[in-house]
């Protein structure tokens, strides 16, 4: 039969709060940097392709991009 308890058996470790909020604030600056990153590849991406740039000005496009948008998002 099921043991019936009024409440949790093990209530498991102490939480770290502060490591907790230091990995969330990693991970939503990942998140922020990687989304301005992407969206810098699929701008250098259409540069490449639709118009005559070439290869090097589009590569080039893509690090102004990102480190644009890096700065706009400190």
């Amino acid at each position: 039969m099921a043991d019936h308890t009024s409440g949790p058996v093990e209530t498991g470790a102490a939480m770290d709060y502060s490591e907790h909020d230091k990995t969330y604030a990693m991970f939503l600056a990942g998140t922020k940097y990687g989304t301005i990153a992407i969206i810098a590849l699929l701008i250098a991406m259409a540069f490449f392709f639709f118009t005559g740039a070439g290869g090097i000005l589009s590569f080039v496009l893509f690090f102004v991009l990102s480190i644009g948008g890096g700065l706009l998002a400190r």
